[in-house]
């Protein structure tokens, strides 16, 4: 089994578009939506939700009107300034909660108790190319890292109960907490960039951080031909950091209209972007030893 994670280092490279791509000419696989903070693979993998789950990422401070002596301490210790107090009553707001634990801690009562707090939900869906495990954090929503971890450890749950070759996930873009949980362990990931200094920068970034896991990098260039000097400079810096080349793609009009149709371009297009993807997709099986 093997596990490919799509990343980029700033959001709008076409990182998920490529994504979806993938899952369409691999046919039999898992795929795991990770970007739980914006997640939109499932807008064109059309997945059919087979279970939902809540998930909880934290706690939240929860006050006993009838317990509360009314000291004030919670008031005076919150730094994130969630407790208020009108007319000798105090009160604390849920999104202003940061979930420390100090008022619970400090309260000379015990009138205060940390509950779950559900930031969101995780779903195992079907599709027709194979299960999906995907997430939707809450607005505000926090420990997006750990959702990610659950998403990531169900999708390889599924995998190896199902006998699937092949893992794809569709990670978040920069190199956050949410980005560390989405490739720590993977076999490789392919790194989308775009020519652009911003693109470049970011690219160099992500390439840092896969290196601080031991993590094999392939890159793709979307959009090259948009600016051949910035795309000269990421192909420089793909050779002198001996990364792998996987590939380019053309900017193509058909991109767009295949989202707007909630479709994969390699499913809606014969046209450059779809045949460039496909040729994306034979190098990076080939490097990954995969059957294409």
């Amino acid at each position: 089994m093997k596990e490919l994670v799509i990343i980029s280092g700033k959001g709008g490279t076409g990182k998920t578009s490529i994504a979806a791509s993938f899952a369409h000419l691999a046919g039999n696989l898992v795929t795991a939506d990770c970007d739980v903070d914006a997640a939109n693979l499932h807008l064109v993998m059309s997945p059919v939700v087979r279970r939902a789950t809540g998930f909880s990422g934290g706690k939240t401070a929860v006050l006993d009107q009838g317990m509360c002596s009314g000291c004030g301490k919670c008031l005076e210790l919150c730094r994130y300034d969630a407790v208020s107090e009108e007319d000798g009553i105090y009160k604390i707001d849920k999104t202003a909660c940061e979930g420390c634990g100090v008022c619970a801690y400090f309260c000379p009562v015990k009138a205060i108790d940390m509950v779950d707090d559900e930031n969101g939900e995780w779903y195992v869906s079907d599709t027709a190319y194979g299960p999906m495990v995907h997430a939707r954090l809450n607005a505000g929503g926090e420990n997006s890292g750990k959702l990610v971890t659950l998403v990531r450890g169900q999708a390889r749950r599924i995998a190896k109960d199902g006998d699937f070759k092949v893992i794809l996930v569709d990670g978040s873009p920069g190199i956050g907490c949410p980005v560390i949980a989405s490739i720590t362990g993977a076999d490789a990931i392919l790194a989308v960039t775009e020519p652009s200094m911003s693109g470049l920068h970011d690219l160099k970034r992500v390439v840092g951080l896969a290196g601080h896991f031991g993590i094999r990098v392939l890159v793709a260039v979307n959009k090259f031909d948009i600016n051949p000097d910035m795309t000269d400079k990421v192909l420089e810096f793909v050779k002198n950091e001996q990364l792998e080349m996987a590939g380019r793609v053309h900017y193509d009009i058909d991109v767009t209209l295949a989202q707007v149709e909630g479709k994969s371009v390699v499913e809606f297009s014969d046209g450059r972007a779809a045949s460039d993807i496909r040729e994306l997709w034979r190098n990076t099986a080939e490097s990954l030893e995969l059957e294409v």
